[in-house]
């Protein structure tokens, strides 16, 4: 299966990582040629990937992945996805506790790549998914998470079986949710190994998944309104883990 992949920083990160095959690279007939786009014809010239100049319309054309395209598009093999066991791998490769993010049912591709661009900037070992009924990694989420996702190993398995593996591989799991029997932040020890779960949009966690938790956790609201988005709120809870962690 290909699909196309559009937005500089996006194509340089593909490119850059070398996890996908590559097919083509189309930049728009008359762009200048600077910044990002001279790394990009480097890394496709390296690869001697055939570069083709199209009409922009061409590129914008190609419906929802090319929103904001910036006059460039790569066709690559789909998006390669990890097992629980590489994540697992990486930590151990890395001598650090476990930090695992997953992801319940979290289905606006916007808010998976804001997740996902804020996993990578903190350094987790992985994030796992639902195998269905949720976002998965497409060209859309690809761009929003700015390339960030062709960095990390992403595992789309049972996610109740996979908070068990963890459980075993020695994590603490930690739920983020709204209501007044989550402790607050500085209640819950996050400098261990972790996983930390986040949401659905609307319904939060899966009853299952939710049980499954070691301890919820939720975020202190002083204004007048009553949650953050699910984006926000675990980019948030991320870079809560990343302080303690650095401590």
């Amino acid at each position: 299966m290909k699909e196309w992949i559009t937005g500089r920083n996006p194509v340089y990160e593909v490119l850059r990582t070398r996890r996908r095959d590559v097919f083509r690279l189309w930049v728009a007939a008359g762009v200048e040629e600077k910044g990002k786009l001279t790394e990009i014809l480097k890394l496709a010239a390296g690869r001697k990937l055939k570069v083709e100049r199209v009409p922009r319309a061409q590129i914008d054309n190609l419906g929802e992945a090319g929103s904001q395209a910036q006059g460039v598009a790569l066709e690559t093999s789909a998006y390669p996805y990890a097992a629980l066991a590489d994540i697992l791998d990486r930590a151990e490769e890395r001598k650090e506790p476990l930090f695992v993010l997953l992801l319940d049912m979290i289905q606006n591709p916007q808010n998976l790549g804001t997740l996902l661009r804020t996993a990578e900037a903190v350094g987790v070992h992985g994030v796992v998914m639902p195998l269905r009924r949720a976002a998965g990694v497409t060209p859309a989420v690809v761009h929003a998470s700015v390339g960030a996702s062709e960095h990390l190993l992403v595992a789309q398995v049972n996610l109740a079986q996979a908070i068990d593996e963890l459980k075993e591989a020695g994590a603490w799991v930690i739920g983020l949710e709204g209501g007044e029997e989550a402790q607050l932040p500085n209640m819950v020890r996050l400098d261990g190994p972790l996983a930390l779960v986040v949401g659905n949009e609307g319904e939060g966690m899966r009853l299952l998944v939710r049980k499954n938790c070691d301890v919820l956790m939720r975020l202190p609201m002083r204004g007048q309104i009553e949650s953050l988005n699910a984006a926000v709120a675990g980019s948030v809870a991320l870079y809560l883990a990343l302080e303690a962690r650095a401590r």
